[in-house]
């Protein structure tokens, strides 16, 4: 157990598969107790219950439509009835809509900017409640790599994706003061469910770009937010760290 994280709380959005699950795992393999938010309340809960039973820690499901201001208030209340603290935010929601400028419909670009950047601005104003009155907090924000290149056919996605760093910095100047931190973790081209549908013609192009030669996982994602998420990493706010192989330097 690389960190101690034994007594705290953790919530992850979109934390039923993939990175967010990934995540979830690191955390409650040192420890932590776990909330996890998805709009499907059984994948939640069953990823919860697989939780508990390999790690023994406290974890329970939310049905969370986490860019809904009311949805996010009454989940944030459940957790602290449900958990009486909060120590961890992962802002880990997210959807594509992919299109090109000119034909994206704005419909698109609205709701990916308001299920990646909208949410982590919710989520993060109800954790700063509960955290500041603790004294303590860890908020990490999943960004990409594609908020520092951008990516053709992307621009909705791009730009949650940049939003969300300045989201980070300034909720890391804000409350500093109050024992918060506040980081991003950028990830690049990570192995899911979603690339891996992908035609691998464009599959061997991406690789191509990765100076490391291999795609990432969302466990190297996942040991990245651990870190940011432990007491060891209080001098660090503000800040992005990069899991790309070198795809973006």
């Amino acid at each position: 157990m690389p960190f101690d994280l034994k007594g705290q709380a953790a919530f992850v959005t979109g934390g039923a598969r993939g990175i967010g699950f990934a995540i979830a795992r690191e955390l409650a393999g040192c420890g932590a107790d776990i909330a996890i938010g998805d709009l499907k309340p059984e994948d939640a809960e069953a990823s919860c219950a697989k939780l508990s039973g390999d790690f023994g820690v406290k974890a329970k499901g939310y049905a969370a439509n986490v860019s809904d201001p009311g949805a996010v208030e009454k989940v944030f209340g459940a957790i602290r009835g449900d958990f009486g603290r909060l120590d961890i935010l992962i802002n880990n929601a997210g959807i594509t809509r992919d299109g090109l400028v000119m034909r994206m419909k704005p419909e698109d670009f609205d709701i990916v900017l308001s299920v990646n950047l909208k949410s982590a601005f919710l989520c993060s104003k109800e954790a700063i409640k509960i955290m500041s009155k603790q004294r303590y907090g860890r908020i990490v924000s999943i960004s990409s790599v594609v908020a520092f290149m951008g990516n053709p056919g992307q621009v909705n996605y791009s730009a949650s994706k940049a939003g969300m760093i300045g989201l980070t910095k300034t909720i890391a100047r804000e409350y500093g003061t109050r024992g918060i931190t506040a980081n991003a973790v950028a990830p690049g081209f990570i192995t899911t469910a979603m690339t891996d549908a992908l035609p691998e013609n464009v599959k061997e192009q991406m690789r191509a770009s990765i100076p490391i030669g291999k795609f990432g996982t969302p466990e190297d994602v996942a040991q990245a937010v651990l870190f940011l998420c432990s007491r060891e990493s209080g001098y660090i706010t503000g800040n992005v760290i990069h899991v790309n192989g070198g795809m973006y330097m």
